[in-house]
């Protein structure tokens, strides 16, 4: 049985994420679910992309990941279900999937997606607004349960992109932006580390702060001290030790990082 994962921005308050974990097991009783977040903002599909895309690559292959983060619920929007490589996915066609599609182009991996319109594998009720316990919920766990993915939908290859930004090229460096400031409040850029790390007098500024050089972890400046250093992922981050630097620097999503690779 392969493993589910559900990432939402249901929170946990009102039950939305347990009554889609019910839909699973009725269907795929020896399912194994994994949560990789139920706290995306409330209908942030660029933060829901996101966390897909940084925790995807540590699943199991044949892994199912059932993604809702769905403003366009019960409008023309479609449900759409894909495999990228050896990962599946089932999500609303806006944008969710795009890192992890343009990452599978990249590495010429194999591709496939459908249309979530075959209506046997919903339940027999399906709503307006949750669309994640009536059809993502159980056409995720058929998928899991062996049913091909050919069979959930017909095969489409015109699904919605929203692109991440991307560093900029500019004399003397990068323009890099802030992707997401984590719980932490660590921010993080798109600026890969291996583009920066071996230059000598390397700098970044932001909201008027300019930091100089790399630390290799948060334990080698002192308290309150703002670093950068790369991330678990390999991506350049901002950080105040034991505290937060998004609100030490009023930071945004999409703040620009000017990174300058000669000081």
């Amino acid at each position: 049985m392969a493993v589910i994962s559900l990432t939402t921005d249901f929170g946990n308050l009102n039950g939305f994420v347990g009554t889609m974990k019910g839909v699973i097991w009725s269907i795929a009783p020896e399912a194994q679910i994994a949560d990789i977040s139920h706290e995306i903002p409330p209908q942030d599909v660029r933060q829901g992309a996101i966390a897909l895309w940084r925790a995807v690559p540590f699943f199991p292959s044949g892994s199912v990941h059932i993604a809702v983060i769905d403003p366009g619920v019960g409008t023309e929007r479609r449900a759409i279900g894909a495999r990228f490589g050896s990962q599946f996915f089932i999500a609303p066609d806006n944008g969710l999937l795009t890192p992890l599609l343009e990452d599978a182009e990249a590495a010429s991996e194999s591709i496939q997606i459908v249309c979530l319109d075959q209506p046997q594998f919903w339940l027999k009720n399906v709503s307006h607004t949750f669309h994640g316990r009536d059809i993502f919920a159980p056409c995720g766990a058929h998928l899991a349960a062996g049913v091909p993915l050919s069979e959930l939908g017909t095969p489409i290859t015109d699904i919605m992109r929203t692109p991440l930004p991307k560093p900029i090229r500019i004399p003397h460096g990068y323009q890099a932006h802030i992707l997401l400031a984590d719980v932490f409040g660590n921010l993080t850029t798109d600026l890969p580390a291996a583009w920066v790390k071996n230059a000598p007098n390397v700098t970044f500024t932001l909201r008027g702060h300019t930091l100089h050089g790399l630390v290799p972890s948060y334990g080698h400046a002192k308290r309150g001290e703002l670093v950068a250093l790369e991330d678990s992922e390999g991506y350049i981050e901002i950080a105040q030790v034991n505290g937060s630097a998004k609100e030490a620097l009023s930071a945004q999503i999409d703040d620009i990082v000017e990174v300058r690779l000669n000081g």
